[in-house]
């Protein structure tokens, strides 16, 4: 079964959802003349937004834009927050509940920005009605939940795509090309820091609301998933919901990825350390002038004798010889890149740099971290990607 949108009632749109698919290395593809011609002609997408809460107006605004999208309807169901988010779009019917956006015809797409814990119902109805998909991370709070949204999904061929918004910034993308120019040499180990003082949420730990951006990046930069994890939390504000988490997970190759995940901190911090066989690499995510530096510095087998130090404060100045290069990265909007690709993925059949599977390998190791924490730190193996 195939949906497709009613062109008398909802305006031309070239949808996947009558699209057939070839599968290939469990990837969909369409041929080359078929998505340059839907590109080409790709007519306006409109877009529901189910979720005006902090991250929703920014959704909002991207997908308003009038040239290739609008948003036909803003959803919440704080008639507050609604009515605020309203008045800057009033051209959009805005309401409290999701059915009122998900039953009607002329809405091609849906994008679900509410807590994680309702990810799932809301992108399955939403689906199940025709409508391709854009959840923001994480995906679900389980696997099998993601696995039901990404065999919907396919079944009716339809876009699903998570919000890991992170793979769509200059920086890391930069990143991803010298790592994969070999521009580091083989990868000892990643670490990883994402603090700040709140949001604080209810529904899911800091692991799941925060480390899922790192794990998404750590996936994407080292082409591979985790294949096991150790973790331990900390609960201080909501019974049972950890506001720190740390951990380790191992990856192919021996690579090691550290995380420190927390929103009871003073410090805003959005830091990755990269260390290479080659050279190591810094991203620092608040710094928008110099994100990225490079340095060319390794360690070696050749013993080298220490330099002569006499006094404290030269051994606090002392540092390894080596050349700091700062690489100038592109400018860019990563969530405007973001929402352009969702809408290049409908118009052309195209599958997401961070689809349904993605999304799903996020959930997996994330999965594997709460077992760890409930067991008190204990590595546990990542499940297999199937």
């Amino acid at each position: 079964m195939r949906f497709r949108v009613n062109l008398k009632e909802a305006g031309p749109i070239h949808t996947t959802a009558a699209r057939s698919r070839a599968r290939l290395s469990g990837r969909r593809h369409r041929p080359a003349w078929q998505s340059n011609v839907a590109a080409a002609r790709m007519a306006m997408i409109r877009v529901a937004v189910i979720g005006a809460g902090q991250w929703g107006p920014n959704l909002i605004r991207n997908f308003h834009n009038k040239e290739t999208s609008e948003v036909v309807w803003i959803i919440d169901r704080d008639a507050a927050r609604l009515n605020e988010v309203h008045a800057y779009f009033p051209d959009v019917h805005a309401a409290k509940d999701p059915e009122e956006a998900l039953r009607d015809p002329s809405v091609h797409a849906v994008v679900v920005a509410t807590p994680t814990s309702t990810h799932y119902a809301l992108a399955k109805e939403a689906l199940e009605r025709g409508k391709h998909v854009l959840v923001e991370k994480p995906l679900t709070t389980e696997v099998k939940p993601g696995r039901d949204l990404l065999e919907l999904a396919t079944k009716y061929g339809l876009t699903l795509m998570v919000g890991h918004v992170f793979l769509y910034n200059p920086a890391v993308r930069k990143v991803k090309e010298y790592l994969e120019s070999g521009h580091l040499g083989d990868v000892y180990y990643v670490s990883m820091v994402r603090t700040n003082l709140g949001p604080i949420r209810v529904d899911v730990n800091a692991a799941w609301d925060l480390a899922a951006h790192d794990l998404s990046i750590a996936n994407y930069w080292l082409n591979a998933e985790p294949l096991s994890v150790s973790a331990i939390g900390g609960t201080w504000i909501n019974q049972g919901i950890e506001d720190a988490v740390f951990a380790t997970l191992r990856y192919p190759q021996g690579v090691l990825v550290n995380l420190h995940a927390s929103w009871l901190n003073p410090r805003k911090a959005r830091d990755i350390t990269v260390v290479g066989e080659k050279r190591m690499l810094t991203f620092d995510d608040m710094n928008l002038n110099e994100p990225l530096r490079i340095y060319d510095r390794q360690v070696s087998d050749v013993r080298i004798p220490p330099t002569y130090v006499d006094s404290f404060a030269s051994f606090r100045a002392s540092v390894p010889k080596g050349k700091i290069s700062v690489p100038k990265v592109p400018p860019g909007e990563p969530l405007a890149t973001q929402c352009a690709h969702f809408l290049e993925c409908i118009a052309t059949g195209k599958d997401p740099l961070t689809g349904g599977r993605e999304g799903i390998a996020v959930v997996r190791a994330l999965e594997a971290m709460q077992r760890s924490i409930r067991a008190g730190g204990r590595e546990e193996e990542v499940e297999l990607s199937c």
